[in-house]
């Protein structure tokens, strides 16, 4: 074997007969220990645990509501065809969401950390030693999540200063949104948690607003003429395979974010009681306000209007519910509704990379662990803000732009087949793994949860019915699955040449040391062991 693993219990210094540092680098501090299972010592600092239910809820509101319900409806009646089965399609995804959301609830009660699916995966599948992190850490450190909703970020202020739209001002706009985000998470923790927890409210009300003037709209006060898509729902209705599979990923993508809060469970005050009862009030609350927002949409936007409005869906509704004037004031609602969702992207996604530094299996682990100078994972937060940067100026517009964001939604669904399929081996082999968590998500719905995610990692590769249904101009249809999952093969490699090659060619095993750090938090490194 060219792994080993030594667990330092956290009651003295490191050793510096390891070569990782000097004795006095690291220290004991007070913490609470939060598990010690077959081996695994687990520490973090209660001072850092500042959030509560208030805002792991708008965790989890501020990363499902961030543009999806304000742009994807158009291009979901497009695929779908007709009003009734768009609204079925949300009804299915909103099912999915909910089992999901039960799967990170069980999997978050039992193991109470920073660190989301890699802690679920690692607690798993735990032979071959570190491959699946390594498959996971592929996933993290390649995909800019905030990138997406910045640019949509920078539409909507253009939209609303009316000023022409083009390439460049467009990401520029978004460049200062994501940076932002990231200097607000990395230098001010607190002040980014209470500026989450505002714009969250300011998207509940921008939903109330729209699910209101909707309920105005079907009693005949527009602007425009009643649209009346509710009479013959089903008229137009496609029945191809291909564009309902694509729609539910627009879906999906709408409710990603219900396990947003599992990342930070670390800085939860009690965190189980927090998480039982933020999860489902956020992914409740959610299901009923996006069936309520398409409705009103339906009821004020005429199919066409619908289909050709693109990710500008909600101008074209406050147009024509309350005319041109308050279309632009509204966009600015809608832009700060993104950079909600940028802030909270982020924020959970620099806690992935930090984790994965404590891991000690990135390069340069030590920089990415470290919570210095403002007890924030800044390093980490730099990565995903580099990816992100990245993702949204390097593509040209068109098929490479559209490219980029479906590669960083397909990848999910691979990494929740492993997560429901490893919840499922965990209830048929409990006693094994000592698996006895205070919640539980059941086994019907998880193998509900494992199976749409089946559904949904297998069927993007089926044919379009006509060449006007893929999704891009020129590209191949399933360029964006090919390239999704050798993404996370490319993590595999790399623990490939880490964990074995590596060592095998210079004659040493790696040896893994856990320890707590000065800051009260656990952390662990590999060192290089030569073989007798």
């Amino acid at each position: 074997m060219s792994l080993e693993e030594k667990v330092v219990q956290p009651d003295g210094a490191l050793s510096p007969e390891y070569g990782v540092g000097k004795a006095g680098d690291y220290a004991t501090s007070s913490g609470s220990k939060e598990s010690e299972e077959n081996g695994d010592v687990y520490q973090t600092s209660d001072e850092r645990r500042q959030i509560g239910v208030v805002s792991a809820v708008f965790l989890i509101f501020n990363r499902m509501v961030g543009t999806g319900v304000f742009s994807t409806p158009s291009s979901i009646l497009a695929l779908s065809g007709s009003v009734g089965l768009a609204l079925f399609i949300w009804v299915a995804g909103m099912l999915i969401a909910a089992a999901g959301m039960a799967v990170y609830l069980e999997f978050g009660s039992g193991l109470p950390r920073n660190g989301g699916e890699k802690n679920y995966l690692e607690f798993v599948y735990t032979k071959p030693k570190y491959l699946v992190t390594g498959f996971y850490t592929g996933y993290v450190i390649l995909l800019g999540w905030a990138g997406s909703n910045s640019v949509v970020f920078g539409e909507y202020i253009l939209h609303a200063a009316n000023v022409e739209v083009d390439r460049w001002n467009q990401r520029g706009i978004g460049l200062a949104c994501i940076t932002t985000a990231f200097l607000i998470h990395g230098c001010a923790l607190k002040w980014g948690l209470r500026l989450q927890n505002f714009l969250g409210v300011i998207k509940l009300l921008i939903l109330l607003v729209i699910i209101f003037a909707g309920f105005a709209a079907l009693g005949g006060h527009l602007k425009v003429e009643k649209p009346n898509n509710f009479t013959n729902a089903f008229e137009g209705t496609t029945g191809s395979s291909y564009g309902v599979v694509t729609a539910l990923y627009n879906v999906i993508w709408s409710y990603i974010g219900y396990s947003n809060a599992n990342y930070a469970m670390s800085e939860m005050k009690n965190p189980v009681r927090t998480l039982k009862f933020a999860a489902p009030l956020g992914i409740i609350s959610v299901g009923i306000l996006y069936m309520l927002v398409n409705i009103a949409y339906f009821a004020a936007v005429s199919r066409e209007e619908i289909a050709s409005s693109g990710r500008i869906l909600a101008a074209s509704f406050f147009r024509n519910v309350f005319g041109p004037q308050a279309e632009r004031a509204l966009s600015v609602f809608v832009a700060l509704s993104a950079f909600g969702n940028v802030l909270s992207v982020i924020f959970s996604q620099g806690r992935i990379v930090q984790e994965l530094g404590r891991e000690g299996i990135l390069p340069f682990s030590a920089f990415f662990a470290s919570s210095k100078p403002f007890n924030a994972p800044l390093a980490g937060l730099f990565e995903h803000w580099v990816v992100s940067v990245i993702i949204m100026l390097a593509p040209p517009p068109g098929d490479a732009y559209n490219f980029i964001l479906n590669v960083i939604s397909y990848p999910l669904a691979i990494v929740n087949v492993f997560v429901a399929g490893g919840l499922v081996h965990l209830y048929l082999n409990r006693e094994k793994y000592n698996w006895h968590p205070p919640l539980r998500a059941t086994l019907p719905v998880t193998i509900f949860f494992l199976l749409s995610n089946l559904y949904l990692t297998i069927a993007p590769y089926i044919p379009p019915d006509t060449p006007d249904q893929n999704i891009y101009e020129t590209l191949p249809y399933y360029l964006h699955c090919v390239v999704g999952t050798g993404i996370i093969l490319a993590g595999g490699v790399y623990w490939l040449v880490w964990a074995k090659l590596l060592p095998w060619l210079g004659g040493y095993k790696l040896h893994k040391e856990t320890f707590v750090q000065r800051d009260g938090w656990t952390r662990s490194v590999f060192v290089k062991i030569k073989r007798a």
